[in-house]
């Protein structure tokens, strides 16, 4: 699962693609859009693919969940085929056994004994007129094993869909994006240079704060200091340092500074730790965005927020109300 940059340009162009040409190929007499239009739209279409690249930061967990079950599933039934064989192997002694007189049967047991399949084993054994003289233990732990291996088989084609299932949707969530800032790369060129430019202007305008001026000390402050050190990198959606990030890969290693260790995923990290009201936030707490959850940043105090905002703006500072505030938690 590769990491994908987007440069700003594509995203500043994407948004015009979607929206502008539908402004200027409505009516002849309507204005072309104003740089204000563009810029909203611009920030619509971020928030568009943060939302499709958190999906996917969500996706690469669950598949990280479901590889880590299958492994478990896959020494169970692996477990559960010894034991059957075991079993099986003692049916066999046991049958030969009882009927080292050969006789009108030896054909019967014959078959028996050199079924390759374990099931054909067990219907093979069932079908011997005297099947009943097996001693019966022998037979019902065959049987149960046997049961108990076809559970744990199945157990591991239900993973193995699950699994193909996951990938799909990472792919499908990686298209999505790369799909809108492919767009974008071919509309930028329409756009007049002085108007690109002050949408980049905008889109990189940050609340300046010195980092020796955020009050937190400890393992806060740990986080805290590794975040602010990283104001200016660049945004790449599904990174996570050392020079990239996006806004969980951000708090994720901020916060693995002070031994903590969080998911890769917004909507994750919400579950990560104590909840606190907006009221009750503290310097190091994680605040989120949106509903669903898309958007995390770090409180740094003063009303502020440290994150990674988008590929225009990259890793930086901002009001803890510059986005629609959902709630926040206080990791460790």
């Amino acid at each position: 699962m590769t990491k994908f940059r987007v440069r700003a340009s594509a995203a500043v162009s994407g948004v015009v693609l979607v929206s502008t040409f539908g402004l200027l190929n409505s009516s002849p007499a309507q204005a072309e859009p104003t740089v204000d239009d563009v810029q909203e739209r611009v920030d619509k279409l971020y928030h568009e693919a943060e939302q499709a690249s958190e999906r996917y930061n969500d996706a690469k967990l669950q598949l990280a969940e479901l590889e880590s079950d299958l492994d478990s599933l896959r020494a169970d039934e692996r477990q559960a085929r010894k034991a059957l064989d075991a079993v099986r192997s003692e049916a066999r002694d046991s049958i030969l056994r009882q009927y080292t007189g050969g006789g009108s049967d030896l054909g019967a047991v014959t078959q028996v004994v050199t079924a390759t399949d374990s099931g054909a084993f067990l219907d093979r054994l069932s079908t011997m007129s005297s099947y009943q003289d097996i001693q019966d233990g022998v037979f019902d732990d065959y049987t149960t094993n046997l049961e108990a291996l076809s559970i744990r088989t199945d157990a591991v084609q239900r993973r193995v869909d699950q699994v193909a299932e996951v990938e799909a949707d990472l792919a499908r969530e990686k298209e999505t994006i790369d799909n809108k800032f492919e767009d974008a790369n071919d509309l930028l060129d329409r756009l007049k240079e002085e108007e690109r430019q002050e949408m980049l202007s905008r889109s990189t305008t940050s609340t300046r704060v010195p980092a020796t001026s955020v009050p937190a000390s400890g393992r806060a402050g740990a986080a805290i200091k590794y975040a602010m050190a990283q104001v200016g990198d660049a945004y790449v959606y599904g990174a996570a340092g050392p020079n990239a990030f996006d806004c969980s890969g951000l708090t994720m290693m901020a916060w693995a500074q002070a031994g903590v260790g969080l998911p890769h995923s917004s909507s994750a990290q919400y579950s990560s730790g104590a909840r606190v009201s907006q009221s009750d936030l503290q310097p190091g707490d994680l605040v989120f965005y949106y509903s669903p959850i898309s958007h995390v940043g770090m409180y740094i105090g003063n009303g502020l927020i440290v994150h990674a905002a988008n590929p225009g703006s990259g890793v930086t500072t901002a009001p803890v109300n510059s986005m629609p505030y959902v709630g926040a938690v206080r990791p460790g």
